[in-house]
């Protein structure tokens, strides 16, 4: 996960470290799960879930986390984007 502060924004990046710098297709999109945007520090899905609560944007891709942000009522499970089977989910708060 990789936690970023701009002004009075918090952005939160999560994803699945088994995705970490994997390329995802489907039909015309395609997902890069980047590095330099969601490499930081590689913590339990419960602690970067934990840290939803503190941020205004988050930004979140793989089977784990996602599921993990259902499962605590962060995310409704229609707002996923599943991309070759990769769900993708975003929160802004606004």
């Amino acid at each position: 996960m990789n936690l970023k502060k701009t002004g009075r924004n918090v952005l939160l990046c999560m994803c699945d470290a088994e995705i970490l710098g994997k390329t995802f297709r489907e039909g015309k999109t395609t997902f890069r799960v980047k590095e330099d945007f969601y490499r930081g520090r590689r913590v339990a899905v419960e602690e970067a879930i934990d840290l939803i609560e503190a941020s205004t944007i988050v930004n979140m891709v793989g089977k784990n986390v996602v599921k993990k942000a259902i499962e605590r009522g962060f995310v409704h499970p229609e707002a996923v984007l599943n991309i070759d089977g990769v769900p993708h989910a975003q929160i802004v708060k606004i």
